[in-house]
């Protein structure tokens, strides 16, 4: 069964950077394209951002895009997260997910494994 566990969480201030790593386990994700999630507390899961298997193609949620990258390395199995000029809304648990497709993608449905979560917390 593939693993996928997230790290790089924490507190950081407003205006602050943090960078997400997610590690992949169990078998190559070369097939398949990877997204990031995010929930907050008393708030529906929502998308983040995602790439394509072969990294060519990225797609960014409108509430991040101009401040967070996702970039991965599939000869390491490595997916991340850079997180520039963050806001107080950006405080949620953050998720790593791996597609059932090749492309990027917005659903949340088309991602069959997903990691624990990593906190981010930004402070205002």
């Amino acid at each position: 069964q593939v693993q996928v566990v997230e790290s790089g969480g924490g507190l950081v201030q407003a205006g602050g950077s943090l960078r997400l790593s997610c590690v992949t386990s169990g078998r190559t994700v070369l097939t398949y394209g990877m997204g990031w999630f995010r929930q907050a507390p008393g708030k529906e899961r929502e998308y983040v951002a995602s790439i394509s298997a072969d990294g060519r193609s990225t797609d960014y949620a409108d509430s991040v895009k101009g401040r967070f990258t996702i970039s991965r390395d599939n000869a390491k199995n490595t997916v991340a997260l850079q997180m520039n000029s963050l806001k107080p809304e950006d405080t949620a648990d953050y998720y790593c997910a791996f597609a059932t497709t090749s492309s990027t993608d917005r659903r949340s449905f088309m991602y069959a494994f997903w990691g624990q979560g990593t906190q981010v917390t930004v402070a205002s």
